[in-house]
């Protein structure tokens, strides 16, 4: 189990406050004692609180992409990312985690890509 926060403001003109997201997060931690983290940009904040069970070593998150344009946070469990991982490894994919996060973002920004043709 983990813990996800948010905040996202309408108005692009108001910032995320980091530390009121740290404060939002930090009530999460019997979720997710192992580990936290957040990511801000202007009006878009993320916060987790994390239960490492899959990729204990990695897998922090929030998880970016390489170009820093898409973030996510994520709690459950893809049983079947292994699959997915190897697939998208193939066909030209790298990883920096060994977790089922990051195969989410990458086949995420995959079918994105093919939506957009």
């Amino acid at each position: 189990m983990c813990g996800i926060t948010g905040i996202l403001y309408t108005q692009p003109a108001y910032a995320v406050a980091p530390e009121q997201l740290q404060r939002m997060t930090s009530v999460l931690s019997h979720r997710g004692p192992d580990d936290d983290g957040f990511y801000v940009d202007g009006a878009l904040g993320l916060g987790h609180r994390r239960l490492s069970i899959i990729d204990v070593e990695g897998s922090r998150q929030p998880i970016l992409n390489p170009d820093k344009t898409r973030a996510i946070v994520f709690n459950g469990e893809i049983y079947n990312f292994k699959t997915v991982r190897n697939a998208l490894l193939q066909r030209g994919h790298h990883f920096t985690t060994q977790g089922d996060t990051e195969v989410i973002l990458r086949a995420y920004e995959e079918r994105s890509s093919v939506a957009e043709r």
